[in-house]
């Protein structure tokens, strides 16, 4: 039987979860397919995000013939082939996984197809296609980067395939603990196709130990302790003293907040433990910038290296960056200036009439958008000294609201509150005399 994630693939732009930046109602992939003017592209983001799911939903939507090809293991043989079936039927989606390894013999075979149409390229690949990929196939090809699934996007991915009964795991009627689903969704940090895959296995195997124990499997429910054993995460961490997963992450930031850094190892070696390097890694990038920031801009990029290095490395090696940066950010000066700004900005956006931009600032690069008004009166700080001039940037109902309140508590962001004041001082001022 083909894995969970593979039977749950999208056959229409309606299915796909997430992406609504590009295949949303009025967005340009799915203005594309309703068209019916497809033109080649490369999608790229992390695995397991949708990059496959979309060129299976465009098939299924335009009822195109589809292939998938690696461009690293297949061969310019197969490539033939499905050149061949895209002259003999007008057209034919090929996605073609990890394009960034496609060599130049392949590339030169493609480029000509892709001109024609004969073949419509979807190209998927985790690297950046603006150094990754050759110009001459960008040149021929839309770029469209994919956004990691929110934890809402994965929660409807689970639902859905927990009630699917003739491609999911509907016919099995289980249900999951809340906590177990968190915990499936946090440790699939927004890669779906792990995420279904260590659902379908908690499913098949609680069902199968429940027969092996006599018990009845005709509906069952699946514990965080279930779960946790069916994606490797050592049961360590929900022991009988109730020490969950997010106890263990949340005590791990607390103590890197609070400078105990003998705390914070801690219960980095418990996570460590626990195999959890998804976790891990995840919730030193929100400490980083939530509780140090910018205290100490510098640590928070030592933290993004070590992140990477362990991401890289993987275990046993992985604890080796990990505890310098767990060290580093524990006994760095600590701000909360920067989360605390933008959740007042935010604040302000879902709950107050904000007003709308001022005109000056508005986009003026059209034709009529002076006769508007729109940009009429901006004035280009670079042709002042200082490459500052005072302007009104904020609406009318919200000028001099403060969002940002920096706190001093490093050299670096002393320097940083002291140019917000001189600055903020200037442009009331200024903004007075005219």
């Amino acid at each position: 039987m083909k894995p969970l994630a593979y039977r749950m693939r999208p056959k229409n732009l309606d299915q796909v979860v997430g992406q609504q930046h590009l295949i949303g109602p009025g967005k340009i992939i799915r203005r594309m397919v309703e068209a019916k003017l497809l033109s080649s592209m490369i999608l790229y983001g992390p695995p397991g995000i949708g990059k496959t799911s979309i060129a299976s939903a465009i098939a299924g939507s335009t009822k195109y013939a589809f292939r998938m090809l690696n461009a690293a293991t297949d061969s310019k043989k197969q490539l033939q082939q499905v050149a061949e079936e895209g002259k003999m039927s007008g057209t034919v989606i090929l996605l073609l996984d990890e394009i960034h390894r496609l060599d130049k013999t392949k590339q030169d075979f493609l480029l000509p197809l892709l001109e024609s149409g004969q073949i419509i390229l979807i190209g998927a690949t985790t690297e950046n296609p603006y150094i990754s990929i050759s110009p001459a196939i960008r040149s021929r090809c839309q770029i469209f980067e994919l956004h990691p699934l929110s934890e809402e996007d994965a929660e409807m991915a689970i639902d859905r395939a927990l009630t699917d009964e003739e491609n999911g795991l509907g016919k099995y009627h289980v249900s999951l603990e809340q906590d177990a689903k968190k915990l499936l969704i946090e440790k699939g940090n927004g890669d779906l196709r792990s995420t279904l895959n260590g659902l379908e296995l908690a499913v098949l195997s609680t069902k199968q130990e429940l027969i092996d124990q006599g018990k009845d499997a005709a509906s069952f429910t699946i514990t965080q302790e279930e779960m946790a054993n069916s994606i490797q995460m050592k049961s360590q961490n929900f022991d009988a003293d109730g020490d969950g997963h997010y106890d263990l992450v949340s005590a791990f930031q607390k103590s890197i907040r609070g400078s105990d850094v003998d705390a914070a190892l801690h219960y980095l070696a418990r996570l460590v433990e626990s195999g959890d390097l998804i976790s891990i890694c995840r919730r030193l990038s929100v400490i980083a910038y939530e509780d140090i920031s910018l205290a100490n801009p510098a640590a928070c990029q030592h933290a993004f290296n070590a992140i990477q290095a362990a991401q890289q490395l993987g275990f046993p090696e992985a604890r080796i960056p990990l505890a310098n940066a767990v060290i580093e950010l524990a006994l760095s000066p600590k701000s909360n200036s920067a989360i605390m700004a933008i959740d007042s900005a935010l604040d302000d956006v879902r709950n107050k009439k904000i007003g709308s931009i001022p005109n000056d600032l508005k986009d003026a690069h059209y034709k009529g958008a002076a006769k508007l008004g729109h940009g009429n009166h901006y004035i280009y700080p670079h042709d002042f000294q200082g490459d500052w001039v005072a302007q009104q940037y904020l609406p009318d109902n919200l000028q001099g609201v403060q969002y940002f309140t920096p706190k001093g508590n490093s050299k670096i962001e002393k320097a940083l509150k002291n140019q917000y004041e001189i600055l903020r001082k200037l442009q009331t001022d200024g903004l007075k005399g005219h």
